[in-house]
């Protein structure tokens, strides 16, 4: 049996035209796009020229702006003229010539002490320590004879006063007196006292005590203080 086909029903009929419309079609897009993708290129060139241009401007409007400062000029070494008089006048030596007196602001103010010599510094010194009183020495005065010549001497020249003998006064006055470097016995005076009467005498026996053999520190003759008891006891 043949088997019949209708012209309508037929599908390769226009195959051929539905291809060159698709080719058309992809074509007009690729070419769209070419197109479109070269003015952004060209827009972006443009506007870079134009910034670059901007800035040049600007920058030869700032040159033109700008004066030109004058270069500084070399300064010039100051010369002093000295003027010489015209003529020399010779002055005679027989002419009183007025000398200038010169006054000091400061003569009025009164003279700083002068300066002492080392030597004589030494000298005061010494001085000083020879007028300074000593407590306690590395030897101490010593009465010829010793303590018991001393207690001795003492007892023989005590006067008893009579005041004190009639009221019954008794008891040991303590003498202080200071040893000089020569011996002698200077500054007497009561250290502890027992009655006026017997006050005075124990001073007045100290003040005729003969000289002593005086201390020494460092081996030297000092002032030295010294104190003893005088005792006054009725028999």
């Amino acid at each position: 049996m043949e088997i019949k086909k209708s012209a309508k029903a037929d599908l390769e009929r226009g195959k051929g035209l539905s291809l060159l419309l698709g080719l058309l079609v992809a074509l007009s897009v690729v070419f769209v796009g070419l197109e479109w993708r070269s003015a952004v290129t060209q827009a972006q060139a443009q506007e870079k020229a134009f910034n670059t241009q901007d800035v040049e401007d600007v920058m030869n409007i700032e040159d033109q702006q700008k004066p030109d400062e004058p270069e500084p000029e070399p300064q010039q070494a100051q010369q002093t003229e000295v003027q010489l008089p015209d003529e020399l006048k010779v002055v005679s030596n027989d002419r009183e010539v007025i000398k200038p007196s010169f006054v000091s602001v400061d003569q009025d103010k009164p003279l700083p002490p002068p300066n002492i010599p080392l030597g004589t510094k030494n000298v005061q010194v010494d001085e000083e320590v020879d007028q300074a009183i000593f407590e306690v020495v590395e030897e101490q005065p010593e009465f010829p004879g010793g303590m018991e010549a001393l207690l001795k001497y003492l007892a023989k020249n005590i006067n008893y006063p009579e005041s004190a003998v009639d009221n019954g006064i008794q008891g040991k006055v303590m003498v202080r007196f200071v040893v000089e470097r020569d011996g002698s016995v200077s500054a007497v005076e009561t250290y502890k006292s027992v009655d006026p009467a017997l006050d005075k005498e124990a001073v007045r026996v100290v003040k005729t005590l003969p000289k002593w053999k005086p201390g020494r520190q460092q081996g030297k003759a000092v002032r030295t203080r010294y104190i003893v008891p005088v005792v006054f006891r009725l028999q």
